[in-house]
């Protein structure tokens, strides 16, 4: 029963972490599509150029920055769901708790905080006000995509302390597993005796006269 619910929890895992990994995708693709563009906004000039005036594109950076963070915190959860192993398990949680806890105070500042825009420096290849711009003329669907994705972060969380309390799966690849259970056994066995019949043994004992007389 134990090893059927592991599986059913390793496996919804695994998929509850896939969308995880599926929107650190999204936001690097996104990432680099504002790199192209950036780039083709400055022209000739390299984008890893910083000077006083093009200041670096923090948004950008931070954004890819996050998508590469969260395919990071996929791998890993993948691979803690198949081993089920108790570090994996407790670094990926570790990962989660992270994010969530960044997720929590960015939401906290942007709606506390009325002046939250002068937290942030100034971005100059403007793709933070075209981000911001695009939350606020979607914000309903931003929300509950914003909402899902902390859901989905949540779940994988409670799925793994449930998997780590359920402990790794037990394999039993020979017989050598089971032998510190045996040995005091062993050790404290009564002597055995075979009991052999009597007709039996004279038989045996008639014939090898009959064979060492042919013999000779």
């Amino acid at each position: 029963m134990v090893r059927v619910l592991r599986s059913c929890i390793q496996s919804i895992l695994k998929l509850v972490n896939s969308v995880i990994g599926m929107a650190g995708l999204a936001m690097i693709l996104y990432s680099a599509w504002m790199i192209r563009v950036w780039q083709r906004e400055m022209g000739d000039l390299p984008f890893g150029h910083d000077s006083d005036d093009y200041p670096p594109p923090w948004f950008i950076y931070t954004f890819l920055g996050l998508g590469a963070v969260f395919c990071v915190v996929t791998c890993l959860g993948h691979v803690a769901a198949e081993t089920a192993n108790g570090c994996c398990l407790y670094l990926y949680m570790v990962f989660v708790v992270l994010l969530l806890m960044l997720e929590a105070a960015l939401t906290v500042d942007v709606f506390v905080n009325q002046d939250w825009e002068k937290d942030f420096p100034k971005d100059p290849s403007g793709s933070f006000d075209k981000f911001k711009n695009f939350i606020r003329s979607n914000y309903e669907m931003c929300k509950w995509v914003g909402l899902f994705l902390v859901s989905v972060q949540g779940l994988s969380l409670l799925l793994a302390m449930i998997l780590k309390a359920l402990g790794p799966h037990q394999y039993y690849d020979s017989d050598d597993e089971y032998t510190p259970d045996r040995v005091p056994l062993l050790k404290n066995a009564p002597p055995q005796y075979v009991v052999v019949d009597p007709g039996y043994a004279h038989g045996n004992e008639t014939w090898n006269r009959v064979s060492g007389k042919s013999n000779r």
